[in-house]
């Protein structure tokens, strides 16, 4: 089992890449119809990003749970 700091950690990191994940698809949006090409690849990118986070807070909640 991970100890609950690795575990903020690692969900602090995937919150970073979720929060940039989203900005990157909204400053693609404001861009439309420039490079909608795009618009899987980053939206695919932000869709993973957040798979991870959610991922990420289940296991820290489930820990913390298991400490308490």
């Amino acid at each position: 089992m991970a100890d609950l700091e690795s575990l903020k950690a690692e969900a602090k990191k995937a919150n970073a890449k979720a929060t940039q994940a989203k900005m990157d698809l909204h400053d693609l949006s404001e861009e439309l119809p420039t490079n909608w090409e795009r618009i899987l690849e980053v939206a695919r990118v932000a869709h993973d990003a957040h798979a991870a986070l959610m991922a990420a807070r289940q296991a820290l909640t489930q820990a913390q749970a298991q400490s308490a």
